[in-house]
């Protein structure tokens, strides 16, 4: 009996333990659980944004998450009111917006809806430039990074004469933040240069001008290069000046104050270069221009459309109204999908073509000095000639000499200024060229869109045809639910009405007591 009690106890005491580890366990698993917490993950490294332009500000939940109905913040503590942009339950809520971002940011419906919260920050201006916060406040959420603002341009270059050397002047406006100007030769070593000239704006911009003097090397090559190492942008201009230059006399009256022409493509690729650095480190952006590079060489608009339209008219004829409703409603995502595309590319393009059309202005000022110059030549030409058949009264050996070797300079300035004016004008009808293509070419886009919102507009109106056809056959069908659920209730009155008719106790006649 003793034993039999004795493991009843043994018996008890290990279910008590086995329950104290199973809860112990589950507290563990718990707290496991709690510790993955969805974390907000922004840029590494702060995002540069060029005036004028358009950046993202990339920001998403890991592990992803719908936040489409939740309150998303983006804010800079530095401003007040501090909200760039405000999202509550869904709603933007545009009155608690600082003023500084009206109308210049919005989020992705479709990206919500995975975690991320990516800001599109339009039409950027120097004060955009601070320290930015991301947050989604149910999950605890946030993330801070740095937005940097920049403003770039391509350097000028002058040329005038002195002595037995070359005074090379480089001029460049419109940067920010204010950059730092450098010559380099041929090989790339810097040269020893005075001290760069700054000069600030009204518009905050900044103008810097720098001079060096060089002599006569073995490549005679220079470059001017103006950079700002804190958001990595660099512009420069190359120059390369002939032998005959460094034999211009000092007593030439002539300055040749060229403003080097030269392939603009060049400088625009080397700030395209620095400010394509400076996308990449937005790994949301690269992944979206990658999709539409890859859609665009495997369709082009006018297919792409097409096919979209011949999908969705073979699928009409055989759905029913609740699967057309789902159908239109994806058409019409890819649709927008399509369109936002087909925007962004237009603005670009429209960039493209101002640039261009910028370039051509100032190629064609340049156009017009260089003919003012040639003018000038000419007549120093006539003068010196003239000169040389005069006698002079004394040291006429000497002077007649002087003047030879000076109309000999002339007649080589003029030839290096006829050099410069054709290559003016090969660069100025290629930028004509180009500028005809990328106008062709945002016609195209313009069309596409056109068709594009046609179609949306189609969409729209057959969901609203469909979605009267929905709700009237949903009326129908609860007219006819009450309609059977009446003539049921009548029948089961007429069915109660029937059996007591029939009841024989209801037929006997009363009995009648007759008293004595």
């Amino acid at each position: 009996m003793t034993q039999k009690w004795d493991r009843f106890l043994l018996s008890a005491q290990l279910r008590d333990f086995s329950v104290l580890v199973l809860h112990h366990a589950v507290l563990l698993l718990l707290t496991h659980l709690c510790g993955g917490q969805s974390e907000m993950i922004g840029p590494p490294q702060p995002i540069v944004g060029i005036i004028g332009g358009d950046i993202i500000l990339p920001c998403h939940l890991e592990p992803p998450a719908d936040v489409t109905g939740l309150t998303v913040e983006w804010a800079r503590s530095d401003l007040n009111p501090r909200f760039v942009h405000l999202r509550r339950d869904g709603v933007e809520l545009l009155l608690d917006q600082n003023s500084l971002y009206t109308g210049r940011t919005s989020l992705s419906s479709n990206k919500l809806k995975t975690g991320d919260i990516s800001l599109k920050l339009s039409n950027v201006k120097i004060s955009d430039a601070g320290t930015y916060k991301c947050l989604v406040p149910k999950f605890g959420a946030e993330s801070a990074f740095e937005v940097v603002v920049g403003a770039v341009s391509s350097p000028d270059v002058e040329i005038s004469t002195l002595s037995n050397a070359v005074v090379l002047e480089c001029e460049s406006k419109g940067w920010y933040p204010e950059p730092e100007v450098l010559w380099l030769d041929g090989e790339g070593n810097l040269l020893s240069a005075g001290p760069t000239e700054t000069v600030r704006g009204p518009d905050d911009l900044y103008t810097v001008s720098s001079r060096v003097t060089v002599e006569k090397r073995h490549s005679n090559s220079f470059t001017c290069r103006v950079q700002q190492n804190k958001t990595n942008q660099t512009t420069e201009t190359h120059i390369h000046i002939k032998d005959d230059f460094f034999m211009v006399s000092s007593s030439s009256p002539v300055r040749i104050a060229v403003n080097l022409v030269v392939c603009f493509s060049c400088v625009l690729t080397v700030f395209f270069v620095a400010w394509k650095i400076s996308k990449t480190k937005e790994h949301q952006d690269e992944t979206e221009l990658g999709e539409r590079k890859a859609r665009m060489t495997t369709l082009d608009y006018n297919t792409e459309l097409q096919l979209l339209m011949e999908e969705h008219g073979a699928r009409d004829q055989l759905m029913t109204e609740r699967e057309k409703m789902k159908y239109l409603d994806t058409t019409k995502a890819k649709l927008n999908e399509a369109l936002e595309g087909r925007e962004e590319d237009l603005k670009h393009l429209e960039q493209v073509i101002s640039t261009l059309t910028e370039q051509k202005k100032d190629l064609k000022h340049r156009r017009e000095k260089l003919i003012s110059l040639q003018q000038e030549v000419k007549i120093q030409i006539e003068n010196i000639k003239k000169k040389l058949k005069e006698t002079p009264k004394t040291d006429k050996e000497k002077k007649m000499q002087k003047r030879e070797n000076y109309k000999e300079d002339l007649e080589r300035t003029k030839t290096e200024y006829e050099q410069l004016f054709k290559n003016t004008e090969k660069l100025l009808e290629r930028t004509e060229e180009m500028i005809i293509k990328m106008t062709e070419r945002k016609g195209k886009l313009e069309m596409d869109k056109e068709k594009m919102t046609k179609h949306l507009k189609e969409i729209e109106r057959q969901r609203d045809e469909v979605q009267r056809k929905l709700q009237s056959e949903s009326e129908q069908s609860e007219q006819l639910k009450q309609s059977e659920q009446l003539k049921q209730s009548e029948q089961l009155k007429q069915s109660e009405r029937e059996e007591e008719g029939n009841d024989p106790s209801t037929n006997d006649p009363p009995v009648q007591q007759i008293s004595s």
